[in-house]
């Protein structure tokens, strides 16, 4: 995905107004940075799709049978502690997180920093702005984040209080603690 960033210093949109944003535009993905710049990213390639569907349907089918949390697409947005409005590739948050929502909330974007979350790096995108939303999600409360870089074959495990850690082609990945029992299997897309 290709990413551009428009600095709207002098069009601050409120949290409603960017919401009615993506949702009048839905053929485009938006994120809104800390400092409330605009992010719009183009739709991803088949390759990168397929990948980012088999990633979400992994997550999903362990969630059905576990029942600890909800699993998000993509296309859903969180409004993160740091005031930006990101959007994983793939994500989790608990069932007891899920439950403080309002209904309202829950429909609109989500004012939580997930637990859990993917970034697949696809052909396009620069792995330094992957990296620094991979660290934003850590310092705004994630647990538990892999940023999977098919190009270099190498997945990058993001934790709470630790260093990054590289991986050189695994076959499978571990939950650990924030996903018991989770293994997502990686042989499709390194």
């Amino acid at each position: 995905m290709k990413n551009f960033t428009l600095n709207l210093e002098s069009i601050a949109l409120t949290d409603e107004q960017f919401f009615q944003l993506c949702q009048n535009n839905r053929d485009l993905k938006f994120e809104r940075n800390a400092n409330g710049d605009l992010v719009i990213m183009s739709p991803t390639g088949g390759e990168t799709g397929n990948y980012n569907a088999g990633l979400t349907a992994q997550l999903w089918l362990w969630n059905q049978e576990h029942k600890l949390g909800k699993v998000f697409d993509s296309s859903t947005g969180f409004k993160l502690p740091n005031s930006a409005d990101r959007s994983p590739d793939v994500s989790w948050i608990t069932l007891e997180r899920w439950n403080t929502l309002t209904t309202t909330q829950r429909k609109q974007f989500i004012p939580l920093c997930p637990d859990f979350v993917i970034e697949l790096r696809s052909a396009s995108d620069r792995l330094q702005i992957l990296q620094d939303k991979m660290k934003e999600y850590i310092e705004n409360g994630t647990r538990l984040g892999w940023l999977i870089n098919p190009q270099s074959r190498q997945v990058e495990i993001y934790r709470q209080n630790q260093y990054i850690q590289v991986l050189d082609a695994p076959q499978t990945l571990s939950g650990e603690e924030v996903l018991q029992g989770f293994i997502l299997h990686l042989e499709q897309i390194l």
